[in-house]
């Protein structure tokens, strides 16, 4: 069986193994312990390249906000309007639909089928330039849209001509994600780590190039932005065809075919991620209806960067559990799956505690590193509790939307997520700012509300999962017969067709 590098099985996993490959059941908590730290290496060997490329990724975005942050407040608050308002409406959505990837070609990697790989990408890469394609006038009319949502004409203004001039970036991500989705559902994510920090790299000299020696200000900037973005889907895709002989046959016609349900699972994916996505970056283009809006839209961009660093480490989690989840299902090890997922939501939460109380211990520092501003340095401060609160529930989430993700079942999550992100977090936020007059702790509380909610409703959704239902809608059972493998669950329960069976 050709199955991913995270696989192959030590000493001590051989122990805790049944003929087929998967778990026997854990009792003790000797067991217990291998089994945790056989699943933290198996996440991290390939969650931590995946982080550290998405945390390359964002500090792209990052450091471009620093360098502009730094020319005043009125182009800080502009340029992260663009950057982190529309941008990231788009990048949330091609991202989203992006990682459908994650659930074909990861099922189809661990079962296995590595010929799928290619012509997945392929078509996933048609979807995503289409969808460019209908993003487009958001970019060439943000002026108009970000007035009609409120904006101030000081901040709409600068902020239209710096979303156009990023818009070259957009048609990036379409190479980009599916590429990404490509080399990471393989587990070669070490190719991807260096190709990001090259761009890191390139991205803070660039900025450092065009705005304090060409002085081009947020212009360069924004060209660099591109550059970078542009070099980074040109090299993975590179590598994808030179390297990556098992998963790519070239291109294929097969590419064009049942494109609708490859939209259908896409849009599903897109939905799920976006509502995530777009929520916290919601409170930004709100907040620039109170008053003193500079300084509101300002230090509340300082902040969600600062979450932002979080959250791509967990976009990185987030890639690593769907692939294991992914893999697991599609190779039949229902106890495997199940383990792995309360390893990493486990690690998670420990992760996200220790970020809230360095946020908390350094909240009157933090804001300096973007901004000279002593009044928007108070602000950041005074917004670091919510803050906190808000890497801390982060923690969780997206562990468990990337296990949403290697399941296959983004439907139902992204019902979830509409439900307490828009009919109550939103509203209740918006009540809390605007009526009750409590401003942008109000705003950002209320919203914090709603994602607590969707952090308990999705930790009830794991805990009522069936792994063993989960296996058998992923990969027929006669299909693991076809592949040489008896199941041990299969011995134990003989009415392997009843997929109510629960086995814990």
């Amino acid at each position: 069986m050709d199955g991913a590098p995270l696989l192959v099985r030590n000493s001590d996993e051989l122990q805790l193994i049944g003929d087929d490959g998967d778990y026997l059941r854990i009792r003790g908590l000797k067991p217990w312990w291998k089994v945790f730290c056989i699943e933290t290496v198996k996440l991290w060997k390939i969650g931590g390249p995946i982080a550290f490329q998405i945390l390359c990724q964002f500090g792209c975005v990052s450091v471009t906000t620093m360098f502009v942050g730094h020319l005043g407040d009125i182009e800080l608050s502009a340029f992260s309007i663009a950057l982190s308002v529309v941008s990231t409406f788009a990048f949330g959505l091609l991202l989203g639909m992006g990682s459908a990837l994650e659930t074909l070609c990861g099922q189809a990697f661990g079962a296995g089928q590595t010929h799928m790989l290619g012509i997945y990408m392929q078509r996933s890469i048609i979807i995503l330039f289409a969808t460019c394609l209908l993003l487009l006038p958001l970019y060439v009319f943000a002026t108009p849209i970000l007035k009609l949502l409120g904006q101030e004409d000081d901040i709409a203004n600068p902020a239209g001509v710096y979303t156009l001039l990023v818009s070259p970036q957009l048609f990036s991500l379409a190479v980009t994600f599916p590429t990404q989705k490509f080399l990471q559902a393989q587990s070669k994510v070490l190719v991807l780590a260096w190709i990001a920090a090259f761009s890191l790299v390139a991205q803070t000299f660039l900025c450092w190039l065009f705005i304090y020696v060409f002085g081009w200000g947020p212009i360069g900037a924004a060209g660099a932005f591109d550059l970078t973005s542009w070099f980074t889907a040109f090299a993975q895709f590179v590598y994808v065809v030179g390297w990556c002989k098992d998963g790519w046959k070239g291109f294929s016609l097969a590419a064009f075919k049942d494109l609708w349900s490859f939209v259908r699972l896409s849009l599903a994916s897109a939905v799920m991620l976006c509502l995530e996505i777009w929520y916290m970056m919601s409170i930004i283009v709100l907040a620039g209806n109170f008053d003193n809006a500079v300084t509101a839209v300002g230090s509340l961009t300082i902040c969600m960067n600062i979450n932002g660093w979080e959250s791509m480490l967990f976009i990185g989690v987030n890639a690593a559990i769907s692939v294991r989840v992914s893999n697991e299902l599609g190779l039949g090890h229902p106890r495997a799956t199940k383990y792995s997922v309360y390893v990493t939501v486990f690690q998670s939460l420990l992760i996200g505690i220790l970020c809230m109380i360095i946020v908390l211990a350094t909240r009157n520092h933090f804001g300096i590193i973007f901004t000279h501003s002593e009044t928007m340095q108070r602000a950041v401060a005074h917004l670091s509790v919510l803050l906190g609160v808000t890497m801390l529930l982060n923690s969780v989430q997206p562990v468990i939307s990337g296990v949403a993700i290697g399941g296959g079942w983004q439907a139902l999550v992204a019902y979830i997520n509409l439900a307490c992100y828009y009919v109550f977090g939103l509203p209740l936020g918006y009540f809390l700012g605007y009526v009750a007059h409590l401003g942008v702790m109000g705003l950002w509380g209320g919203m914090i509300a709603g994602v607590g909610l969707q952090t308990l409703l999705l930790v009830l959704v794991l805990y009522k999962t069936n792994w063993i239902k989960e296996v058998l809608q992923s990969l027929d059972v006669d299909s693991l017969n076809s592949l040489g493998m008896t199941p041990n669950w299969h011995a134990e329960f003989p009415a392997r067709r009843d997929k109510n069976v629960n086995l814990y």
